[in-house]
């Protein structure tokens, strides 16, 4: 098994100088590689540039030009070479899928803001058991830099990336894990609504209030786009406000990371299966269609109501807690199960009877047949559950 740890680092102001120095030369070196795979493909030459010819070319490049590109990682500066190729590998794969293509581009400074070293030992070197009590983490080109290594690392590591995120510096390591125990079994099973009005319903009968962390923090935000907008391109101050709202966004995407731990550790704790619904969030986030009448001018087509509601849903980032429900799953040994969730919350989990009436409003449940009456979210979650364990039990592992 892999898992990811990401620590903060404490470079000294000479490190801190050094690490952007590292940005900027990997920054045109992988610029410079673009520029070269445009020029070859030029409509009299059409030729192909790959990966292998210049990774090759690497060693001449690092001869001629010591003082930059010669003090970085050779395995790193491989690694900034593997991302361009992959950019254009993905490039020519939307190409066939008929997508829009979005050919690579050139990346200004602000854009590159991570250096991978593919093996650890090759450019860097983690080093937790020095007899040093800090823990520090060895980089080519820039030296030994403190980190604040907040938990231990679990078995060996494998890859070493360093990010920046503001004025901030990150270290990110990978490490190959034997698989952890799985988790005593608690003989609970459960069924969970994903929602707006509540995070998530339960078939219990339990919620989880939906915290709403873009919300709470809009009128700070706005109030920060507002003074973007009447800065001066190029200025000072304008470089300022740029990182406030970069930070303003930086701690909602913290808060929402967090409360996905924790509502996710919640249930694998209690429950040895979840089910859940399957939901297709790219597609319910999608702009509705534009509706042009005859005359040229177009018809409402709900789109400023559709903006809210698009908004809400990435505020409540359904996305990032279902992929950290399966991997701390995975890690406990539990069984997490996608359905349908075509009519879970129109079904009557009593009889079964299954008419658009039976939800007359977003929250009440009152089945027209047999009368029973419930929270719509809860009704939603039971569904949910049967069908998990229906399917589970039709394919058994």
């Amino acid at each position: 098994m892999i898992r990811a740890y990401k620590f903060l680092l404490r470079p000294t102001v000479r490190q801190d100088q050094a690490l952007r120095e590292m940005l900027r030369d990997h920054c045109s070196l992988y610029n410079g590689a673009l520029q070269e795979r445009r020029d070859a493909y030029r409509p009299a030459s059409k030729t192909t540039v790959r990966y292998g010819q210049q990774s090759a070319q690497l060693k001449e490049i690092r001869a001629c030009d010591p003082e930059c590109q010669g003090r970085w990682s050779f395995s790193s500066q491989q690694a900034t070479l593997r991302r361009l190729d992959k950019a254009f590998a993905a490039f020519f794969r939307r190409i066939k899928a008929a997508d829009k293509p979005g050919y690579p581009r050139f990346r200004g400074a602000a854009r590159v803001n991570t250096v991978d070293f593919p093996k650890d030992g090759d450019g860097c070197r983690w080093d937790s058991t020095a007899h040093d009590p800090v823990t520090r983490v060895r980089l080519q080109g820039v030296g030994h830099v403190k980190v604040h290594q907040h938990r231990p690392v679990v078995g060996t590591v494998k890859t070493i990336s360093v990010k920046r995120e503001g004025r901030r510096w990150y270290v990110i390591l990978t490490a190959e894990q034997t698989l952890p125990e799985p988790l005593p079994r608690t003989g609970s099973v459960v069924g969970i609504d994903m929602g707006l009005a509540n995070f998530l319903a339960d078939s219990g009968g339990g919620f989880v209030p939906n915290p709403r962390h873009g919300q709470k923090a809009a009128a700070k935000l706005g109030a920060a786009q507002q003074a973007l907008s009447r800065c001066k391109r190029g200025s000072k101050r304008r470089g300022k406000v740029v990182e406030e709202v970069a930070r303003l966004h930086r701690k909602v995407r913290r808060q929402r990371l967090d409360h996905a731990h924790k509502t996710a550790l919640d249930l694998v704790r209690e429950h040895d299966f979840i089910a859940h619904e399957d939901l297709k969030i790219r597609n319910m986030s999608k702009a509705p269609e534009p509706r042009p009448n005859e005359d040229g001018t177009y018809a409402p087509n709900g789109a400023a109501a559709k903006a809210v509601l698009n908004r809400s849903i990435a505020d409540a980032g359904w996305g990032v807690f279902l992929a950290v429900l399966n991997a701390k799953a995975e890690c406990a040994g539990r069984e997490v199960m996608a359905v349908d969730s075509r009519n879970t919350s129109r079904r009557c989990p009593a009889c079964g009877h299954t008419v658009k009436e039976n939800r007359p409003t977003q929250e009440k449940f009152h089945c027209v047949s047999c009368g029973h009456s419930a929270h719509a979210d809860t009704v939603g979650a039971t569904n949910v559950l049967r069908a998990g364990l229906v399917r589970r039990d039709a394919n058994p592992a």
